[in-house]
């Protein structure tokens, strides 16, 4: 962590780094699973429902004044209905329930154990606020998808090792533009899941 600064903010204190979050998000998520084609003003839009959210979670790595890693996190009643859909259909509630939003982190930092840092600070700060679940969510792609990186690693075994449960039954779809596409596809993601006693 030497030179690197963690922040942690909630709610409305996200606002003055919308934009540095925002490009961060941008330039890891255009690489494959996700291969992202964003555009700076969705990701303002996107990022509004951690502003309005007091309980809410982001943590950044700052280096020299630059994002170089954050990861996002709130309670799952303040997602979308897209989100909340197959919990509710599910029979969990949804107000026991902690949403990890993401992780990213530049590619030089990575093995770093950034990672665990992400997952130990949303973690804490879930069951600080009483969630009984934490829970996230991760693209499908097919094994022969032609945009898959040769040698690609997955984080399955990572999410495994700490403690999440892959949940078949979970699964939600969003849309987003993919890189070499001109029109928005939709793309079904599936959940994660750790109870908390």
């Amino acid at each position: 962590m030497e030179g690197i600064e963690l922040i942690r903010l909630h709610g409305a204190a996200l606002s003055p780094y919308l934009d540095q979050l925002g490009q961060l998000r941008i330039s890891v998520f255009a690489d494959y699973p996700y291969l992202y084609e964003g555009s700076l003003e969705y990701e303002k839009e996107y990022l509004k429902v951690y502003l309005r959210e007091p309980e809410s979670l982001t943590v950044g790595l700052v280096q020299d004044g630059k994002w170089i890693g954050a990861t996002t996190a709130i309670p799952l009643k303040a997602e979308t209905k897209a989100i909340q859909k197959p919990f509710l259909e599910a029979g969990i509630p949804i107000d026991d329930v902690f949403y990890f939003g993401e992780s990213v982190l530049l590619p030089n930092y990575r093995g770093r154990g950034f990672g665990h840092l992400f997952f130990d600070e949303r973690e804490r700060f879930a069951q600080e606020k009483g969630y009984s679940l934490t829970a996230f969510c991760s693209v499908i792609r097919p094994d022969d998808h032609p945009l898959k990186p040769a040698g690609y690693r997955s984080n399955e075994a990572f999410w495994t090792k700490r403690g999440y449960t892959q949940r078949s039954d979970l699964r939600c779809h969003m849309s987003w533009l993919d890189k070499g596409e001109t029109l928005e596809t939709e793309k079904q993601l599936e959940f994660w899941i750790k109870e908390w006693k």
